[in-house]
């Protein structure tokens, strides 16, 4: 068995609101949390900047280094708080902000500078955790549910983690350890974009807009037409893949309708799942909104709660996941599994790397584990 290694995750979802970043000890296949974590929220002019980047126009580079410097600075924020010196950390897994994620053309983009960042903190860096799986034919997303795995072998089962940052994704965990994952379809990106847009806010915080508000229950359906629904797993989606028609609406209409949008298309999911869960673990940024959480209850017929209520921090769910990832990479293990991303074979993938805090040399590599030909 291998030897646990302390490793360091950061991750910055399509909600665009700063970057996570988390340490956890793994060995690729045991996790053990320790309990340090932070998100560093963007700065208003960064998260325009990113914003004005999105599909891959503009100043993509100028954003990519300034995108690293940010994540530079959550590393080093994150070791002062948890009094961790660099040298102890034996890999941060960076997996950069995704500007553009079309799978059906065998597209994804995450932007980041690995070397930049293995430079800046002097801590070996894994990235481009996407592209081995998307070149053995999968979606290249999601991710995340090899490490939903891993955290949730005493739970009860069949068991499903929806995560809503910008985009839903659900994770189903079958009593035999099967796995199941997809988007579901929009998570806080459209409420997010709505209410920034009619109310000059960030966010619907804790959902008092849409919980003054009306669903318009036809144009709900008319959305839940898209052909995206009634398409079985694997799927994935882009932060703007929906454009639902919202002319007319209020404020607080539009909060409530797009609300139990994401709602609706998570009970979806339940379509797709080969059994229904026992429970749903909520995690991402939707789990604080409670007229999110009160419609997702009264839709899936079964116990909804926040992902705290299995012990876990639902803030650094997603950045735990790319420190356990880097190990795995590092090992040479898969990144996903066929049943999560349709890849023709479980793949190994990232980027390696290297970094001396002695001389500031940055090398890359694949990572050193005995699969790592495939990820090129």
């Amino acid at each position: 068995m291998a030897t646990m290694v302390l490793a360091l995750g950061l991750m910055s979802g399509t909600s665009l609101d700063g970057v996570d970043a988390a340490l956890l000890r793994s060995d690729g296949v045991r996790v053990e949390r320790l309990g340090h974590a932070l998100t560093l929220p963007y700065q208003p002019g960064l998260k325009a900047r990113i914003r004005g980047v999105l599909g891959g126009a503009g100043d993509v580079p100028g954003v990519e280094q300034a995108l690293t410097v940010a994540h530079a600075d959550a590393v080093a924020a994150l070791l002062e708080r948890a009094n961790i010196a660099a040298a102890d950390v034996r890999v941060v897994g960076f997996h950069g902000q995704t500007i553009l994620h079309q799978p059906e053309r065998g597209l994804t983009w995450q932007i980041g500078d690995g070397a930049l960042l293995a430079s800046r903190i002097g801590i070996d860096v894994v990235v481009d955790f996407r592209r081995g799986d998307m070149a053995a034919g999968g979606q290249g997303a999601p991710l995340v549910p090899l490490y939903h795995r891993a955290l949730a072998a005493d739970l009860p089962r069949p068991l499903a983690i929806l995560n809503v940052g910008g985009v839903a994704n659900v994770t189903w965990i079958g009593a035999d350890d099967s796995l199941v994952a997809f988007d579901t379809g929009p998570g806080n990106a459209l409420l997010d974009d709505w209410v920034q847009h009619h109310c000059g806010l960030a966010h619907d915080d804790g959902g008092r807009i849409a919980a003054g508000g009306t669903v318009d229950a036809a144009r709900l359906a008319r959305w839940l037409d898209h052909p995206y629904f009634g398409l079985g797993p694997p799927k994935s989606l882009d932060r703007d893949a929906f454009a639902p028609a919202t002319d007319g609406m209020s404020p607080a209409d539009g909060a409530a309708t797009l609300t139990a949008f994401t709602a609706a298309a998570a009970a979806r999911a339940l379509d797709h799942l080969p059994a229904a869960p026992r429970r749903w673990l909520v995690t991402g940024g939707g789990r604080h909104n409670r007229t999110l959480m009160a419609m997702l209850a009264a839709r899936l017929g079964a116990v909804v709660a926040p992902i705290e209520t299995a012990g876990w921090d639902g803030d650094a769910m997603e950045a735990e996941a790319f420190a356990f990832l880097a190990v795995r990479s590092l090992l040479g293990l898969p990144l996903s599994d066929p049943a999560s991303t349709g890849a023709r074979y479980p793949a190994p993938g990232g980027a390696y790397h290297r970094a001396s805090a002695l001389s500031g040399e940055v090398g890359t590599d694949s990572p050193p584990g005995k699969h790592a030909q495939s990820t090129t």
